[in-house]
């Protein structure tokens, strides 16, 4: 029997099936990455991404479509991780938008939505590359559109989905000759392949039974702990959906909010946003939610009870002591005025103690612990901007995979703040010597970049399998040495004969080596790597620092 329309209650069944089938198989696509080091989490990423989503959605559930598409929406986009995870969350971002209105969708509304996913996953992406998830979105839309315009039936156009994004899939090495050299597809867009046939299963009466329920991220701390360094009253927070057509004014709410609280932050668009606020009456601040729409996720929590102990553990962790007279109380507090607020704040994002410590010594406001396989979500980047005191905000990715999340946060906050697109953590430390607090944030990128493009850095790891990566041969064991960019500079079966290939592969001129010792390292070796490099460089000063960082044996930055 045809199915000719889907509403929310289905729409909310078939993405719980769509995520589920996603978890089963995020091993598989974790291993779909090019290259073979230790670190493949395309699979882990897009699900916290979707995990996000779902727990958004079934916040709402009984609701129309329209508001389980943008719960879903809304949960992507905060809980979005890496480069797969962010574009996933934009998908989900149009589609919402085209189903802006609507209690049930047919074929057409949901060809009509993927299309419009496509397009908002495009814009979002500055060079956008085919050979990856947006070719295969692109496809499934254009498979969905044709079957539409044949059958409105929307179990036929899902049908018609799933198999052209399998198609696309199979299609991505043939577009991208990096995926071809190493044998696989694309992971983002088996991701998102995935996802359409878990809801396709379910629809179909298919879907398996669910089955574990890993955790889609690590522990995350309390908004208590993470905003008790903001002031007392009480902290009212909740999401806020727009209940007819005409979308919520996001401005308009943040200022009438900045009005009658403090540490209010806004984030999401005109379909539904995240509040969160503090003053003395939560009761004027739900009732002012309830006048704009549906609110779900209500939560009010007394600070006056815990904020100071929490306040002051909090600025032991990134100073190593309380505040120590009461001026710098209540500036930690946030009682004193915005004109008594610093220029700037840098929040870099980085994976191991020992960098993080030393991002600490260089001044930054706050350090977001994440990195290769464990991907900050927007969310947790949006946090980090929401609590430090600053007019403007730079952030340091510090990883490819985290730029793009880092600048869906810079398009989504009240404040000014800007991406230095940092490819890992030494490239971030030159760019800090190039900041230059006399400037804003906007003028700073672009000598920031400069300064971290200009040193030579190299990661060191083992091959987790075997490959070809730029034509040569690397066999599962063997040490491999990678540029910024993820080139193979060095390979070989000895680890020092591969560290030494790769050093001596840099261009000249440089006067300092540093290298960042990580897992699998220690500093006894590490040392007697320095002295090896030492006698193939005469005359080039050596630093040994503690990296901490996982996957990586060492990072090694030359200037």
């Amino acid at each position: 029997m045809a199915r000719r329309s889907c509403d929310g209650s289905g729409l909310l069944d078939a993405f719980r099936a769509a995520v589920g089938n996603l978890e089963d198989h995020v091993d598989e696509i974790n291993s779909l990455n090019v290259y073979p080091v230790p670190d493949g989490d395309t699979g882990s990423n897009m699900f916290a991404t979707v995990k996000a989503a779902l727990d958004e959605a079934e916040a709402v559930a009984g609701q129309p479509a329209d508001r389980i598409a943008a719960a879903i929406s809304f949960g992507a986009l905060m809980g979005a991780r890496g480069n797969s995870g962010v574009i996933t969350s934009q998908i989900f971002r149009g589609m919402a938008e085209a189903l802006g209105g609507k209690k049930r969708f047919n074929g057409l509304d949901l060809a009509h939505a993927l299309s419009e996913g496509t397009k908002t996953a495009y814009a979002a992406v500055a060079k956008p590359v085919e050979g990856t998830i947006l070719t295969v979105i692109r496809e499934a839309a254009a498979g969905a559109v044709a079957a539409a315009e044949r059958d409105d039936d929307i179990e036929a156009v899902l049908s018609a989905t799933v198999a052209a994004a399998e198609k696309a899939v199979a299609k991505t090495p043939s577009l991208l000759a990096i995926l071809r050299e190493a044998g696989v597809v694309d992971s983002g867009g088996q991701g998102l392949y995935r996802l359409f046939h878990g809801a396709l299963l379910h629809m179909s009466g298919g879907a398996p039974a669910p089955t574990r329920r890993r955790s889609a991220t690590g522990p995350h701390p309390s908004t208590l702990v993470a905003h008790a360094d903001e002031g007392f009253g009480y902290e009212t927070m909740f999401l806020l959906q727009a209940t007819g057509p005409q979308p919520l004014d996001v401005d308009a709410i943040r200022d009438h909010l900045e009005s009658i609280g403090e540490s209010v932050l806004v984030a999401g668009d005109g379909r539904a946003l995240k509040v969160h606020v503090h003053n003395e009456r939560p009761d004027l601040v739900v009732g002012y939610g309830l006048g704009l729409g549906t609110l779900s996720r209500i939560s009010v929590e007394n600070l006056d009870n815990q904020a100071r102990d929490i306040r002051e553990g909090h600025a032991a962790e990134f100073t190593g002591a309380p505040p120590t007279n009461q001026t710098e109380a209540d500036e930690t507090n946030g009682t004193g005025s915005a004109a008594d607020l610093p220029a700037l704040a840098v929040i870099a994002v980085t994976a191991g103690d020992g960098l993080a410590a030393i991002f600490r010594d260089f001044g930054v406001s706050s350090v977001v612990q994440g990195g290769q396989s464990a991907n900050p979500s927007t969310g947790e980047l949006l946090e980090a901007v929401g609590t430090v005191r600053a007019k403007e905000v730079l952030l340091l990715p510090n990883n490819p995979n985290v730029v793009l999340a880092a600048r869906q946060v810079a398009a989504m906050t009240e404040r000014p703040v800007q991406v230095v697109p940092t490819r890992n953590a030494a490239e971030g430390f030159a760019a800090l010597l190039a900041l230059d607090p006399g400037q804003d944030a906007a003028a700073n990128v672009g000598p920031m970049t400069e300064a971290g493009r200009a040193i030579q850095t190299l990661v060191v790891t083992e091959a987790v399998r075997d490959a070809t990566i730029g034509g040569r041969k690397v066999k599962k064991g063997q040490t491999i040495a990678l540029d910024p960019d993820d080139g193979l500079v060095a390979v070989n079966g000895d680890r020092v004969k591969c560290v030494l290939a790769a050093m001596a592969a840099l261009t000249p001129g440089f006067e300092l080596v540093t290298l960042f010792y990580g897992d699998g390292a220690d500093l006894a070796e590490t040392e007697a790597m320095a002295k090896m490099i030492g006698t193939v460089l005469p005359g080039i000063e050596i630093e040994v620092r503690h990296g901490g960082q996982p996957f990586y044996r060492y990072l090694i930055s030359a200037e």
